[in-house]
This record gives structure tokens, C-alpha cells and sequence, in this order.
């Protein structure tokens, strides 16, 4: 396994950039004609462009107006700062403590805090090798555990986690997450009510909106911020279309705690409300729509069960305590007569309600979406044009016209044959409690005793609750912590072995956009050469797959430009590759008729011959699945439960802190590029707090403030507004680690006070934005923010060259994967796996399946037979089949 070293630039790359004029935004009309100046297609999270590359350095971003309307900052000045930043990793790394004694006492209480050896890519691929054969061989493989289940990494199909679950899955597997963070409780308890996941569905296509909305409802949704990028490529084709709503005359009500962007470009009025307060609002408004008769008793009986035991609910028949907007004007500050006034004006006008995920980001998360769908379908409104609840309007520039056509089909990750699984937001969890069951909708698992963490393009650190509690459990369990990425982000820094990744930019890739109009296929063409000595995230898990003898079946047998063409040739491009390739995009057209898509339409239009994908087939105001479930802390109807912590229950002093997705990154990606200097004070992520509460702490604009709760305690920069309500401060997520000497975040990341519990144990998803703390000036700040300076590198004598281990983990598993399947279960391992590992059957019933396949289907490419055969095996395989049932007893065959 020879890998030369590249030869380094004579010099800098910062040098080389001066001296190629500076990094430089050109106009989308600029015409190139020097001989000497490359202009090369890409596309990324922050839109599509051409890179401008001048003797092989990148000197500029070319924003493409024909195929993003509105081009970002991220984009045209981002991309560009972070590229040659001194962030990046270019060289494989160990911890020095763990090269000294890989299998003995390598010192992980020193994760983050001592310096890193270089080695070469045969010392560091021998060491990643070996941890996976020993940890396999003594433990299992579901003692390795893949915390890369994300992949936000870059916007290609070549994703690290990707590929990592197809190499891990070649030989026996690993320990995997379940759900996510971003909609973790809703897309459990959505299919039990509506019968989809809702909160990554498309919405009703614009025109509709534009022709029939009165009232546009935005409830913790900001879609002229989260708009700005995408999973694939952003191409923000909707804001146009904001404004237009907004010119036309359709009036926007935004509640909120905090006063957004979009409610100023869309001149919103803003009703602010208590954090994690929404259920009790739309159940005060459900109530107030019954007792005076605005609700629509005929639409109640022909579209939805339970609605005899919710308003039983809702008049306080079982607890004595009617919901009326008295009793949720003292719960969520909202006066009772504004609460009346805003359930009259949505019962009487054409209303659409589109609800952000970060309100069920929250203790007993999964019943506000919940609510806001009751109330809805109280009022007669889910399915009819310009009408009803969406919860993506914020995400993937929702209501953009759908095409329907196949995208590109790039390498699947497999079956998995390790069955252990982990909620994507109890990681900590896990570690400290292997073994311990846990149930998630309605089915018990046990968690893995995990050995070996492989991150893979995914910051862990950044993202998973209560951070000093999660560095603690790495710690005393984990034996190493591999880390595969570009640069020195947090979860590199407390990393045993870091392998650098190329970014994608110095790589070729594909992929398409947007996420719901998928009308677009991109090139991502290599531009620069790999920095460094980084190879990019297929190389890597070719050489390992090449070490563990599953080469082959890794690559199918294909050179990787081969991989690219075969996937796009299973798309419904017509564009031939070549010409594609050049262009940098082929366009999918859309048909006419998806401009008058409506959400839930044609359930609206004929419920009996399209149900809803409930067990009902109709919207479950009470649910019976729920109550069979037995949850104790997630009722079978919304009900309003009190958080753990919120302003209702807070001691004296305390603030809520909300923390939203950031303007100027994408969660933490971008945090080490110039754009934050744009909002950071003094170096750290701003935290925004109210005029009074500022006054009353004796704090000013621009000074350092500290926030600290039981968890933990971070600095940040105060920014003084009245654009948030009192009570409540907001700081972003996503800033890097880099604590002092008092075991405070000099940074400004939030997750080192937010907590790890669930949000109930029916969807064991986060709990972030449940979240009290304290704040106060800071005067004793130690340093400047050193989260962007690399770590100490130390030289040992030589390079540690380790002998090849001796790799015989796959073979008993090659073995296995030639097992028959059936045609079904070949192709939902093979085609349904590209994005992320493939769901257990198991864990949806027949009916949701239906629902689920729906958006599944066209990504995969699969045709009407080859649908029908992967179909089959679902339904033989779901939670209320036969063999299903084996692992639960709530749905009998």
C-alpha cells in the first residue's frame, strides 16, 4: 500500500493567492479569455458556481444568476476564506499519547488538550485498521459505533457516511444512528397522525399559495434564513416568490420569541411567545374555535378519528381544566384576547400554517406539530388550495413545483448486518449505559458497548446536547476515536487518529437540487488539487476496503469516473454526460400541472380512494397506536406538559436560551471562514438578548457575556435588541470548542449548556431548545477565541511505521453477503441507502411504508416493477407483518 507523498507548493498557498491578485467575487457576466484561467462548474450547500483557478489556485467564486437567485455570502466569500484556511488538516494525525500506546494506556483524559503526531497515511490507515480488527474480533462489530450519520458534509453523492456505512457493512458491520436531530420527534409521532414524516415533505406548489392564501402562519419558521442552504444544492428559487406573496397582499403573522428576516422582508407581524410554550396556544385556539362554533363538524367527521375524545380534552372533561385562552394566556404570555383574536381570523380567512422543526426540538417535542394540526383540521383546512399545515416551508425551498423525474443513483451503503442502533441525539446515552434497553416508537432495543467511535465528515462535538457529558463519556469508554475530515473542527481536535479529507472541492462528484423541486443535476468538478496530503473520502475507504480484501465489491469493480457516469446515467437527464460534465448542470423540466399541487390534496379531494397513510387512513386528532404504546410521557392526543425547565417553572434570574440555525453557516461548517466576522464580538459567537434584560444585567452591545447553567458556561458577545422578547436570550448553534483554563467555552457553543435529555421515549429525539441558564458580564476573559488555531504538531524521531495487521474480518462476511435475497431487499439495500443507512423495515408498518416510498422512490430510481418487488419486501417485513410482529406485540398480525 504505497501512497507517495504529494509534492508541496514552493510556496504558500496564502503567497500564491496574493500574488494571483487575491481571492476575488467576478460578476456572473464576466468573460474569461486568458489562456492561463480555468473556469470549472461546481455546486455545493450554498448554491451553484464556477471556480476561477489561475495556475492551479483558486482566486475567485463566479456566482451562476441563471441558476441561483439569489447567490449568499457563505457562497461568494465563505467558500473562498476557508479553502487555504489554517483550519485544514493536511496531514494524517495521532494524538501523541495514543501513537505511544495504541492498545495499552494511551490517556484519553487528554482528548483535545495534548499535541498530535504526523504520521504517514500506511501508519495511520495500520492504526484505524487494527482498532476495527481487534475491537471486532474481541467485542463484535457493534462495539463500532458510526457517528457520522449526517451527511452534510458536502452536497455530492459520494457523502463520507456513505461510504463508510458501505465499507463497514462489507465487513460485518457497525453500531449506527437512528432518526436525527433536526426533526427527530416529529418524524416518529407525524405518521402515526398524518400518515408522512411532514417535516421533510414537499409543501403546496407556489402559484396555489399565491392564488388562494389570505393568511400565512409562520410558528418558529424562518424561511428566508434557513432557505440559504440545502442538503444537496441551493438554488433559492423561492424568495423571488416570498415577495411576491408579500406584493400580492397575504398577510404574515410570525409567533416567535424572537423577531427573524423573513418576518422583516415579509413585513410579518410578530406575536412573541413563551419558548416551548406552542402547544398550549393551539390547543387555547382549538378550544376557543369549539366553544364558539368556528369549527367544522362536517370535515371532523369525514377527515379525522378521535375528535370526540380531543375536545373532551380540550373542555378539561377528563382533568378538570378547560384549555380555554385564559388558562394559555398565563402559559405562553400571549394575551387571551389576542389568542381569540388570531383564532377568528384564521377560522374565518384562507389559512396556511408553516411550523419550524426547532419548536419540537423540546421536552415532549412530538406534541406541538401535533397540535397545529388538530387545530387546522379543527377549522377544515388540511387539503384545500392555499390552505392547511406544512413544516418545510423553512428547508429545501419548499413550494417550489416538483418534477418527479429520477435522480442520479450513486454507491449504496447495503444491509447492515449489525442490528444495534442509537437515537441520533442519546450518543452520551449510549456510551454510558451499554446494554440498557430503551424503546423507541414502540419497539425495545439495547444499546452497543461501543469501543471504537468513526466520525466521518460530521462534527459529533458540535451537535451533540450537554458537550462536557459527551467529552466525559468518550473518555472513559471509548477506546479510539477516529475523526475523517477536512479540517480542525472540534470533533478533529478530541480525536485518537485524524485523517485528513479533502474538501469537495478537490475532488469530482455529482449532485442535484433542489431538495423537493428536483429539477437540476450539478457537476462538482474537481478545481484544485488536494491540500496537502488529504486524500478524498472515497480514497480512503477504498484503501482500507483494499486492506480488509472487499476492494471489489466496494468499487463494483469500477474506476471511481465510471461510478459517476453510471450514476448519472440511471437519472431522467437526457443531456449527454459529456456535455454535461462541460456545462456543469442538466435541467430536469417540470409539467405544468405540478404548479397546481396541493398538500394533501387529493386526500382532501376523495378520502376513501386516498387515504392518509394512518391506521385510520384518516388525521388522528387521538391516536390509538399512541395510547397502545403505553409512553408515559407522550400522550395519545397534544396535550401541554410542563418542561423540564422553561420560563414557567425558572427560578429568579434565569433567561431561556433558544438556539436557532445560524445566518452565516451551516451548523458548524463555515464557523472558521471570514464571513464570521460579519456577526462575531470580539472573535465569539454573538448572543442576542433583550434591551430590559440587558439594562437589568448591566450589559452593553459588544461586551463579553457569560452564560452558564449546571451544564456548563460559554462566552459570548452580547448584541443588545429589542428584536428578541424579555426572558429570553438566542445563541446560534454550530460554533467550534475551545475552552480555558475554567472549563468555559472561550467560543460560544451552545450545547455546552443545553441537555441531553429526550424529548419523550417515544422518539428518544433532542431536547435542545428546553434550555434555561444564566448570563452575566464578563471582565475575566483568559485569551482571545483560540478555536481556530490548530492544535500543537510535535516531531518524534522517524515516522512510526506499524506492521500490517493482519486483516481476516471480512471473510466470514463475504461469506454472508452471497447469501439469496430476494429481489425486493436486494434493491431497497442497494438503491434506498444513498443517503442515509438503510431504515429497518421493522420499524414502520405497511401503511407508512406507503407513505414513506413515496418521496424514496423516484431518488432511488426505481421503476414501477422494481418498486412493486422492494414494496413486497417492506410489507413482508414491517412492524405489523408477521414476521415484524416477532419484535413487538403492539401491532398483532
Amino acid at each position: 500500500m504505497a501512497i507517495s507523498r504529494r509534492t508541496l507548493l514552493k510556496t504558500s498557498i496564502a503567497t500564491a493567492v496574493a500574488a494571483a491578485g487575491g481571492l476575488v467575487i467576478f460578476p456572473a457576466s464576466k468573460i474569461f479569455s486568458d489562456d492561463d484561467v480555468d473556469v470549472i462548474p461546481h455546486a455545493s450547500h450554498w448554491g451553484p458556481f464556477n471556480a476561477i483557478v489561475k495556475d492551479g489556485i483558486l482566486i475567485g467564486i463566479q456566482p451562476r444568476k441563471e441558476l441561483d437567485a439569489m447567490p449568499t455570502e457563505m457562497l461568494t466569500e465563505g467558500l473562498l476564506s476557508r479553502v487555504y484556511d489554517k483550519t485544514r488538516v493536511k496531514y494524517p494525525m495521532v494524538r501523541q499519547s495514543y501513537l505511544a500506546d495504541p492498545k495499552g494506556d494511551n490517556k484519553p483524559h487528554l482528548r483535545g488538550k495534548e499535541p498530535f503526531v504526523r504520521v504517514s497515511w500506511e501508519t495511520a490507515l495500520s492504526l484505524v485498521a487494527d482498532s476495527i480488527q481487534t475491537t471486532a474480533k474481541e467485542f463484535g462489530n457493534e462495539a463500532i459505533f458510526s457517528s457520522s450519520y449526517g451527511g452534510w458534509s458536502h452536497a455530492g453523492l459520494m457523502r463520507p457516511q456513505v461510504l463508510q456505512g458501505r465499507f463497514f457493512n462489507l465487513i460485518g458491520g457497525q453500531s449506527t444512528t437512528t432518526g436525527d436531530y433536526s426533526g427527530g420527534a416529529s418524524q416518529v409521532i407525524l405518521p402515526h397522525v398524518i400518515g408522512d414524516m411532514e417535516v421533510y415533505s414537499p409543501q403546496t406548489a407556489w402559484p396555489v399559495i399565491e392564488k388562494h392564501t389570505e393568511v400565512f402562519v409562520l410558528i418558529g419558521c424562518d424561511p428566508w434564513k434557513n432557505n440559504r442552504i440545502e442538503f444537496r444544492v441551493a438554488d433559492h428559487q423561492m424568495y423571488p416568490r416570498w415577495k411576491q406573496f408579500a406584493e400580492k397582499g397575504i398577510k404574515f403573522i410570525s409567533i416567535n420569541p424572537q423577531r427573524t428576516r423573513t418576518d422583516d422582508e415579509l413585513d410579518a407581524d410578530w406575536v412573541k411567545i413563551v419558548p416551548n410554550t406552542d402547544t398550549a396556544l393551539f390547543l387555547a385556539m382549538a378550544q376557543y374555535a369549539y366553544e364558539k362554533e368556528l369549527y367544522d363538524l362536517t370535515y371532523l367527521a369525514r377527515y379525522t378519528v378521535g375528535a370526540d375524545k380531543y375536545i373532551d380534552h380540550l373542555m378539561g372533561k377528563n382533568d378538570g381544566v378547560v384549555k380555554s385562552p385564559q388558562w394559555a394566556e398565563k402559559i405562553t404570555g400571549i394575551s387571551a384576547e389576542k389568542i381569540k383574536e388570531m383564532a377568528e381570523l384564521f377560522a374565518n380567512k384562507k389559512t396556511q400554517f408553516a411550523a419550524g422543526w426547532s419548536l419540537q426540538r423540546a421536552d415532549h417535542g412530538e406534541m406541538v406539530h401535533w397540535a397545529i394540526i388538530n387545530f387546522a383540521a379543527m377549522l377544515g383546512k388540511i387539503g384545500k388550495p392555499g390552505e392547511g399545515v406544512g413544516f418545510s416551508w423553512h428547508y429545501g425551498n419548499g413550494g417550489m413545483p416538483q418534477s418527479g423525474k429520477a435522480l442520479p443513483v450513486g454507491l449504496s451503503q447495503g444491509k447492515n448486518p449489525v442490528d444495534k442502533i442509537c437515537p441520533a441525539s442519546r450518543i452520551s446515552e449510549m456510551l454510558n449505559n451499554p446494554g440498557k434497553r430503551f424503546t423507541r416508537d414502540g419497539i425495545e432495543y439495547t444499546y452497543p458497548d461501543v469501543k471504537v467511535v468513526y466520525n466521518a465528515g460530521n462534527n459529533l462535538l458540535s451537535h451533540q446536547q450537554d458537550t462536557n457529558e459527551l467529552i466525559k463519556a468518550l473518555n472513559q469508554k471509548v477506546d479510539t476515536f477516529i475523526c475523517q475530515d477536512p479540517w480542525w473542527c472540534a470533533s478533529s481536535r478530541y480525536a485518537d487518529i485524524v485523517l485528513p479529507a479533502t474538501s469537495s472541492l478537490e475532488r469530482d462528484d455529482l449532485s442535484s437540487g433542489g431538495t423537493y423541486s428536483n429539477d437540476k443535476i450539478y457537476a462538482m468538478r474537481q478545481v484544485i488539487k488536494p491540500y496537502g496530503e488529504s486524500l478524498d473520502d472515497f480514497e480512503i475507504f477504498h484503501l482500507l476496503s483494499k486492506m480488509f480484501g472487499v476492494e471489489k465489491q466496494f468499487t463494483d469493480g469500477l474506476a471511481f469516473n465510471d461510478i459517476l457516469k453510471r450514476a448519472y446515467k440511471a437519472s431522467s437527464a437526457i443531456l449527454p454526460f459529456d456535455e454535461f460534465w462541460q456545462q456543469g448542470v442538466a435541467h430536469l423540466p417540470i409539467a405544468e400541472s405540478a404548479n397546481d399541487w396541493v398538500r394533501h390534496g387529493d386526500f382532501y379531494q376523495d378520502p376513501k380512494q386516498f387515504p392518509l397513510h394512518t391506521t385510520s387512513g384518516k388525521i388522528e386528532l387521538y391516536c390509538q397506536d399512541i395510547a397502545d404504546f403505553e409512553v408515559k410521557d407522550c400522550p395519545p392526543m397534544p396535550t401541554f406538559i410542563e418542561p423540564f425547565e422553561y420560563l414557567g417553572n425558572a427560578k429568579t434570574n434565569a433567561v431561556h436560551v433558544v438556539s436557532p440555525h445560524p445566518y452565516m453557516r451551516l451548523h458548524s461548517q463555515m464557523a472558521n471562514a471570514d464571513v464570521r466576522k460579519r456577526e462575531d464580538v470580539q472573535g465569539r459567537q454573538y448572543v442576542l438578548i433583550n434591551d430590559q434584560d440587558a439594562e437589568k444585567h448591566g450589559i452593553r452591545s459588544g461586551q463579553l457575556v457569560e452564560i452558564f447553567n449546571d451544564r456548563g458556561r460559554v462566552i459570548a458577545g452580547a448584541k443588545v435588541s429589542k428584536r428578541i422578547m424579555q426572558g429570553v436570550i438566542s445563541l446560534e448553534e454550530g460554533a467550534w470548542l475551545q475552552f480555558d483554563s475554567q472549563g468555559r467555552c472561550n467560543s460560544g457553543a451552545i450545547n455546552v449548556l443545553t441537555s441531553s435529555n429526550a424529548s419523550s421515549e417515544l422518539s428518544q429525539a433532542n431536547s435542545a431548545n428546553t434550555c434555561l441558564a444564566y448570563i452575566q458580564r464578563c471582565r475575566d476573559s483568559e485569551s482571545s477565541n483560540l478555536a481556530f488555531e490548530p492544535p500543537q504538531i510535535v516531531a518524534i524521531d522517524g515516522n512510526t511505521n506499524l506492521t500490517k495487521p493482519d486483516i481476516t474480518l471480512a471473510v466470514d462476511q463475504i461469506k454472508l453477503n452471497d447469501v439469496t435475497q430476494s429481489a425486493g431487499e436486494k434493491l431497497f439495500y442497494q438503491r434506498c441507502t444513498m443517503c442515509h443507512s438503510a431504515k429497518d423495515p421493522r420499524q414502520y408498518t405497511k401503511v407508512q411504508w406507503q407513505g414513506i416510498t413515496k418521496s424514496m422512490f423516484p431518488r432511488a430510481g426505481l421503476n414501477p416493477a422494481e418498486r412493486k418487488q422492494v414494496m413486497d419486501f417492506l410489507e413482508e417485513n414491517a412492524k405489523d407483518s408477521k414476521d415484524g410482529s416477532k419484535i413487538s406485540n403492539l401491532y398483532p398480525p
